[in-house]
């Protein structure tokens, strides 16, 4: 098979993930080479996933490593950069979210990846994740009515990377690498329906001798079809990961949750499909089981993306997404410091994100 030919940009967790993810689910792709800002770093990656070629100048990488897709990997204030040589240069490009630090940053990768007639793919894995796709198919079936709310809840102790503490480089604190999640995943289950105003609070609660930014949230997102939707995202959880999400509908309900059991405990009034083997009616409540797949939603997303490549297909998830979704960012930091509902679109004077929520423009 004529594989496609990956450059992963990062030598850190995520770009693990994006590894792993390649080689155990993806044998239409082929990891060429690594780019890493720490050689020593870019090496150890390359020898624990055998990938041939390690540069540490991106221009020559994408001079010489003969990729087709720039896979970034990096901290958030490189995305940009990267994506911007990585289009110039022919390749496609996957991001990383959040897609990057601010949305002159966004309008400047889509405008060169569209100008350059490449694709620009944001990986947003929870439009993957397949137990959260599972609950999206029963909203479509009509399982739980009609929508009126939905809550999705991020929550742990701290980031794996000292990077994200720094708003320098990250942009903001649990809000730009938590919240993110929350908000295109609302805009995914709402299928293409306008926010219509943020209302977000938050605050430094466990993390302040090492950060600036907020490492607990909470955003109330309302859409203009007139769903409420809520993310609580902290970095100040004991006790390990918590990742889940509830749909609240005229006739059901559906919980699920990554990391916990195998199916989504769904309440419909009617039924549905189908909840499970030898599983009768799915009127009341039903444990729906999900695809059996790394839950996260990391190889779906990247088999996805690559498949786009090599059909020339739009992907469903794109730039403009992560730009949609850096501007609720925007408006709820602004929210925060304000006390009051931010009605979108939003413009701001200031550069990052988070200086809405400080009150610094530095």
């Amino acid at each position: 098979m004529n594989r496609t030919k990956v450059a992963i940009c990062g030598a850190g967790f995520v770009a693990d993930i994006h590894m792993e993810s390649f080689t155990r689910f993806v044998p239409e792709a082929e990891v060429v080479a690594v780019y890493a800002r720490n050689r020593e770093k870019g090496e150890a990656f390359a020898s624990r996933h055998g990938i041939p070629q390690v540069y540490t100048d991106m221009d020559e990488l994408l001079a010489h490593s003969g990729c087709e897709v720039v896979d970034i990997c990096l901290p958030n204030f490189l995305h940009h950069r990267v994506c911007i040589a990585a289009a110039q240069a022919g390749k496609h490009v996957i991001v990383e979210k959040p897609l990057c630090v601010t949305l002159e940053e966004a309008d400047e990768m889509i405008e060169t990846c569209r100008s350059a007639e490449v694709k620009l793919m944001y990986a947003e894995e929870l439009c993957f994740a397949p137990k959260f796709e599972r609950v999206r198919k029963l909203i479509e079936l009509g399982a739980v009515g009609d929508v009126y709310m939905l809550k999705q809840a991020e929550k742990h102790s701290g980031p794996h990377s000292d990077w994200f503490y720094d708003i320098k480089q990250a942009g903001g604190g649990v809000l730009m690498d938590l919240g993110c999640h929350a908000l295109q995943w609302f805009r995914w289950m709402m299928g293409g329906a306008k926010v219509k105003s943020v209302y977000a609070t938050m605050s430094t609660v466990l993390h302040g001798e090492i950060t600036k930014g907020e490492d607990n949230a909470v955003t109330i997102v309302e859409f203009e079809n007139g769903v409420t939707a809520i993310a609580e995202d902290s970095w100040a959880k004991p006790g390990g990961m918590t990742d889940n999400i509830e749909v609240y509908g005229t006739k059901g309900v559906s919980y699920a949750d990554l990391f916990q059991g195998n199916a989504a405990l769904t309440y419909s009034e009617h039924g549905y499909d189908y909840a499970m083997e030898k599983a009768g009616s799915t009127q009341g409540w039903s444990f729906t089981i999900y695809e059996e797949a790394f839950n996260q939603g990391y190889p779906q997303e990247l088999k996805h993306f690559i498949t786009c490549v090599r059909q020339n297909l739009e992907p469903c998830v794109t730039g403009e997404d992560g730009r949609a979704v850096l501007e609720i960012i925007y408006a709820a930091y602004a929210s925060a410091r304000l006390g009051r509902k931010i009605e979108l679109p939003f413009h701001a004077a200031v550069q990052r994100p988070i200086d809405l929520w400080l009150g610094t423009e530095n």
